[in-house]
Parts: C-alpha cells; structure tokens; sequence
C-alpha cells in the first residue's frame, strides 16, 4: 500500500486525531457499517465495504443520498475482470438499477464468476491516483482495513445532508487526506511500549521490544539478541508476520525457515536485530492471503493473486523498521534479504545499508514456483 510522502497538511494538524479517525472507520467498514469519506475536493462519499453488503444496504444508501450507488474497484482488479485500465487508480462501475449485492461480489471477489458482455452496459470512469477524488481513498481504507479492496460509493452533494449524516445517524467521517496519509502518521507515531528477557533456542540472550502506534494499532516488535553496538553497522533482518509459515510450518512459502535461519546466524554472529514487523502477507492481511492462496491453487502465482484480489503485488512499507532502528540508536546497517525494495526502502527513510546479506534456503518440493515467482517476478535476488 503506497501513500503519499507529503505528511504535513496545510494549517494546524492534530496527528493522533487523524490517526484516530481513521482507524475507527476502517473498524466500521470491517463491523459492515458505513463511513463518509471528505475527498479534498468534490462531495463527500457515503461508502459500504463490498464484503458485507446486502441489496437493503444499496437501498439504503439510495435513500440517503437521493443517487444511485457506485462501485469502485482498483485498476488491478479491473484488469483482473478484463475492464481496459490505466496502471494505478481506480475504476468507478456505474449501473444504475442494475447494481446489486450479487453484482457487486461478481465484480470485485476473485472466488465468484463474472459476466464479461454484462460489464459492457455499464459506464466505467478511470480515477488516477494523483485525483482529488474521494474513490481512491475509500480503496485505500478497505485495504487499511484488511478487506477487499473495493467498496460501493453515493456522492453527498449538499454539505447539510453530510452534516445530517455525521449528526443524526451517527455514521463516521473521516478525510481522504487522513487515510492517505495513516501509514506515513502511524509508523512516525511509533513508541516502545514493553520489553522482557526472551531466551529463544537459538539465542538465550534475547530481548523482545514492543512498539505501538499512537492510535493503538498493531505493534511491530524488535528482537535484540546480544549487545549490539551502535558505532558500527548492525546485522538486521526484516521479517514480516507470517502466520502460516511461522507458527504452522507451512511449506508454501519459505518464511518459517527465514525466521528461523535468521535468528540463529544472528547468534552465530553475536549479536544483532530482528524486526518483526504486522504486515501478514505481504501487507494484505491473513483472511486476504487465505484467498490468494486459493488462487494459487487454480495455477495463479502470487503476483497475479494479489492482484486478482485487487492489490499490489507488495503491499509493504518499511517506514515502521526504519523508526524503530532511529529508537533503538541504530542509523548503519547489514541487511539481511534477498529483496531489494527492502534494500531502497530503507535508504529512501534515512537508514543505511552498509552491506546487503544473502539470505536464502533451499526449495523444499512444496514452494518451488513461490521461489520462482520471487526471483523472476520481484526481482529477488535468489
């Protein structure tokens, strides 16, 4: 999920409130409420996430806001369902009457078929993600909240209905700018929290730190082992949550041994970090990783599944470690991967990468296209 590297809107700017206002919206899209968003520019959006939608929602919304609902979906799921689409943005489907809760499931989860001569009635306008528009942000919420990304839209044209909407029905507001900028605004407001002795099998001299955002998000936690000094660079590897390989030992992927690996050439080497950071599956979220791995399943690798679901192929920033690294004292680093975004993204917030360690295991007979798909499609360097 990419955001917007301009953190500092014009005038003043409360960040915890911002921080605040998006993460109760993102809770009422997942609990199946509705939220508005205020785009900088042009009326507000009465937004339904598409997993919980019903035909009485739509109907709902209808009376609400006296226009007929629209769905939006990314330019990755448009060109997963055949739509002619731009390479970022989003697409918004107009069908009038003919928008319902199925056609919309149609439309924007993977699992169900779509009908490609329906689609041709309707009116599709490409939004570019430069766009004041309020239909990329609402994307960007759904994907903030780990769910589809894709949402059914009305515009609020007159500025009393919004009031009415916020006052009388209790129904959140929140502004494209705060969602845009959340993960920028969280992982800045990041601050330790706890730490305690962790003896690990590999490393009894182990630390675990535990970082929050200021809204009181997810916490990312920093697993020192030994005495790392600040003078020189540190080793460190960066390790995004994986349920499923790291708890279970799932063969699909080879996260599990890289935890695993990484911690114990750690100790080998006496001392250093392990960053284990709340971005499951690649940025996407479990229940999104579940359903790509179906995709995977029909011969989709993960890549095209990602985006068959509607999100980038990585959806993973690395503002969170490069914060944590400054708290910890530590500016200089020997980074442990195969992946150079981790590599630029690292540089691109003020940290540097002395030296690049390969990291790397063997295929394992289950995750073998997985590794493939790694080093042709991401450009790992496997």
């Amino acid at each position: 999920m990419t955001a917007s590297t301009d953190t500092s809107p014009p005038g003043p700017f409360d960040r915890q409130a911002s921080l605040r206002a998006v993460d109760r919206a993102s809770g009422e899209l997942r609990r199946g409420d509705p939220v508005l968003v205020r785009p900088d520019f042009g009326p507000a959006l009465l937004a339904y996430s598409v997993e919980s939608l019903t035909d009485v929602g739509i109907a709902r919304m209808r009376e609400l806001t006296g226009v007929a609902p629209a769905l939006v979906i990314t330019m990755q799921r448009a060109a997963a369902i055949g739509l002619c689409a731009e390479q970022a943005g989003v697409i918004v489907i107009e069908a009038g009457d003919a928008l319902t809760a199925d056609l919309v499931r149609r439309l924007s989860d993977p699992s169900q078929a779509v009908d490609g001569d329906r689609i041709a009635d309707f009116n599709c306008r490409p939004v570019g993600p430069a766009s004041r528009d309020g239909a990329v942000a609402v994307t960007q919420l759904a994907k903030l909240a780990r769910l589809l990304p894709a949402a059914v839209v009305a515009p609020v044209e007159r500025p009393l209905a919004t009031e009415r909407l916020v006052a009388r029905l209790d129904i959140l507001s929140v502004s494209a700018f705060d969602i845009d900028h959340y993960q920028h605004h969280a992982a800045r407001s990041l601050r330790h929290v706890a730490d305690a002795a962790v003896p690990l099998d590999a490393a009894a001299d182990t630390r675990v730190i535990a970082f929050r955002p200021g809204d009181g998000g997810q916490e990312h936690l920093a697993i020192v082992i030994g005495e790392p000094a600040a003078d020189v660079p540190v080793l460190v590897r960066l390790h995004s949550e994986c349920f499923t390989g790291d708890l279970l030992g799932s063969l699909r992927c080879d996260c599990g041994q890289q935890l695993r690996g990484a911690i114990a050439e750690i100790a080998r080497q006496g001392s250093g970090i392990l960053l284990y950071l709340a971005q499951e599956g690649r940025g996407i979220g479990l229940i999104n990783k579940l359903r790509a791995y179906r995709l995977q399943d029909a011969d989709f690798d993960t890549v095209d599944a990602n985006e068959m679901l509607g999100y980038d192929a990585d959806e993973r920033l690395y503002l969170p470690a490069a914060e944590m690294l400054r708290q910890l004292g530590f500016r200089q680093v020997r980074l442990m991967t195969n992946n150079p975004d981790k590599l630029d993204q690292l540089a691109r917030f003020g940290i540097e990468v002395t030296a690049r360690v390969p990291h790397a295991f063997p295929a394992n007979g289950h995750n073998e296209f997985y590794l493939r798909t790694k080093r042709q499609r991401s450009g790992h360097m496997l």
